[in-house]
């Protein structure tokens, strides 16, 4: 079901890029290979993490978590952001019906929300209760993404109109993200004893495994263990310092990614160029 809902979403954005486009917006530029290849690279890594092999493996290992947070919350938005054109983000929200959540996208709220809902997940009791409870996983899955589109779009926003920070600003607003951000990494990296039942509890593990096998994931029990044991390549807290590292690692990577894009159009601004100039010259306006 979800691999459908993704397809459509894809089938969705080709539409209103191609023939929608030319039909309805003929004077919007034309979406460039780039923006289609960054949409889709999104969508195919977000399936992939959260409906895909990957998901499984992540709840077979911790680090495989790790990883699949990684690509959910810190590469797949700013994908996606940069990915659909900014003719597409006007039409979607130009309607006065998103004038009331404008609060909501202070720069300072969307960065306190991303962290804390990131931050406070990886609590091991708050962990463990959302990965056993089907329904309550989705949602915080969900508010956790929406949240992360809400901080990246401070950072990555294609709109200038619609940007509230400044390219020094959004600089700043990246290294506090990494900051904030820091403590949760740290804690799974350096602590002495595995912290989530769900990869080290037997019984945990099994319920939690019922939400991505088919019958009595109990059943498992009498051949695995549960946890990283199901392939016997490390020990617990082996595994989830490995999924800490993993996901400081990733970080690193995006925020540095992202500082030298922001440095790149405030260095070209600061040289005379215009904003068509410096977006022609970006991977927004590649051909």
């Amino acid at each position: 079901m979800f691999f459908f809902f993704m397809a459509a979403l894809v089938i969705l954005y080709f539409y209103l890029a191609g023939p929608w486009r030319e039909k309805h917006m003929p004077e919007a530029a034309r979406v460039t290979v780039v923006q289609k290849s960054l949409f889709v690279t999104g969508m195919v890594l977000y399936y992939m993490a959260q409906g895909g092999p990957l998901e499984l493996l992540g709840h077979l290992m911790f680090s495989f978590h790790m990883a699949n947070m990684s690509i959910s919350y810190l590469i797949v938005p700013p994908l996606i952001i940069l990915g659909i054109p900014a003719f597409i983000w006007r039409k979607m929200f130009s309607h006065s019906f998103w004038r009331r959540f404008r609060p909501f996208m202070n720069p300072i709220l969307s960065l306190v929300l991303f962290n804390m809902l990131f931050s406070i997940y990886h609590v091991p009791l708050v962990h463990d209760f959302v990965m056993t409870n089907f329904t309550v996983h989705r949602i915080y899955y969900l508010a956790m993404l929406v949240a992360a589109f809400m901080m990246w779009w401070q950072i990555a926003s294609p709109i200038p109109e619609w940007s509230r920070l400044s390219d020094v600003r959004k600089m700043a607003y990246v290294f506090a993200n990494g900051m904030l951000l820091t403590p949760a990494c740290a804690l799974i990296i350096f602590t002495s004893s595995p912290m989530y039942a769900t990869y080290n509890d037997p019984d945990v593990w099994a319920l939690a495994m019922g939400y991505c096998v088919s019958g009595d994931p109990s059943l498992l029990l009498s051949s695995f263990e549960g946890g990283p044991s199901f392939f016997n390549l490390m020990k617990p807290i082996e595994d989830q310092q490995l999924g800490g590292i993993i996901m400081k690692f990733v970080q690193e990577i995006m925020y540095g990614g992202i500082l030298a894009y922001i440095f790149f159009h405030w260095y070209r601004r600061e040289h005379g160029e215009t904003e068509d100039e410096i977006r022609n010259a970006g991977p927004a306006g590649a051909n």
